[in-house]
């Protein structure tokens, strides 16, 4: 049984395709994502697209350096680009790095 809580209410379009993504591709047993896009309020890249802060645990991960879990991400929402994402915070773990 995963424990990746369900998407918020308020989890926005962009959130809940990045959210689908990931769990598509990653198998999470955390997922939490995160729009902080209102800390970026004139920024100019808030113009490009949201900022998004991502936590999520997966078995995937294990053994991997924190680079190769990156790119792992980033391949599971690489066909979302077009989407506007303009900045990804990532914490990425595997089973009990926690």
């Amino acid at each position: 049984m995963s424990s990746v809580p369900a998407p918020s209410m308020d989890e926005g379009p962009v959130a809940q395709r990045l959210r689908a993504a990931l769990e598509r591709s990653l198998a999470p047993t955390h997922l939490r994502i995160r729009d902080d896009g209102h800390l970026h309020v004139g920024h100019a890249g808030a113009r490009e697209g949201g900022h998004f802060h991502i936590e999520i645990d997966s078995a995937r991960f294990a053994g991997l350096a924190r680079i190769a879990r990156h790119r792992l991400i980033y391949d599971a929402l690489g066909p979302l680009a077009p989407l506007g994402v303009h900045a990804l915070a990532i914490d990425a773990r595997a089973p009990g790095d926690r």
